[in-house]
């Protein structure tokens, strides 16, 4: 009840303050060569039911179907000039606070999949995966703050971004929103609202492992040192 209450007060007040900002992007993606405003995607939302998720269109109308389709990596060609420094500010999630206001969202939660992507987990992770509603934020996408880059690097060693996101980021992913689920609380969700501006101002900053301890360990093969120094391995 009191995380509700909170998604709501928190998203009105948002949209308020923030309506100013919401206006001048809006204007400046429908003057853009695109002239799309907003992207809307089916994700899976609580329980596993579908919801459409808002968020300010960054990439060419075409994106899903061109290319790596829903994997983005670091200077990808679709994502529009505009839609890069929106991605690069995180301002394209903003229109989720529409999704919160609605109850569909809230703001700290496993992010939201499409459905494909959602089925990657599994079987018990995805029984519990959304037992609370997805998050505009949330414990995975704090520590996975550097995902793009993780992928990038990958592609550049000649490997497959595909197979690193299926075999290894999607099994420790599914370790951290169980963790969050089995310490889902009101103080919880305060601290991760707060790491996820401090990652906004201080990327490569551990300061999530520092807070919560007990988060299952970051395999060193999916940091960008480690893929470095397997790109530096003789015959690699």
């Amino acid at each position: 009840m009191l995380k509700r209450l909170f998604d709501i007060s928190g998203s009105l007040l948002g949209l308020l303050v923030i309506s100013p900002l919401l206006v001048l992007i809006m204007l400046a993606l429908r003057c853009s060569r695109e002239g799309e405003v907003f992207y809307l995607q089916e994700r899976t939302g609580k329980d596993g039911q579908p919801f459409r998720m808002f968020k300010f269109a960054t990439m060419l109308k075409d994106s899903p179907n061109i290319g790596t389709k829903t994997m983005t990596l670091r200077g990808d060609p679709r994502i529009t000039p505009i839609g890069r420094y929106l991605r690069i500010t995180k301002l394209n999630e903003l229109p989720q606070l529409f999704n919160v206001l609605r109850g569909e969202m809230s703001f700290v939660g496993a992010r939201p999949l499409p459905r494909a992507s959602f089925e990657r987990y599994a079987k018990p992770v995805q029984a519990r995966v959304y037992a609370t509603p997805p998050g505009v934020t949330g414990i995975g996408s704090i520590v996975f703050r550097d995902e793009e880059k993780l992928l990038t690097l990958v592609s550049e060693q000649g490997g497959d971004p595909q197979v690193l996101f299926t075999e290894q980021i999607y099994p420790y992913k599914g370790k951290l929103e169980m963790w969050y689920q089995d310490h889902a609380s009101f103080l919880t969700d305060m601290k991760i609202l707060v790491l996820t501006f401090w990652q906004i101002l201080f990327p490569t900053s551990s300061l999530v492992f520092r807070w919560f301890p007990d988060l299952p360990a970051r395999p060193e093969t999916l940091t960008t040192q480690g893929l470095c120094d397997r790109r530096a391995e003789p015959g690699s």
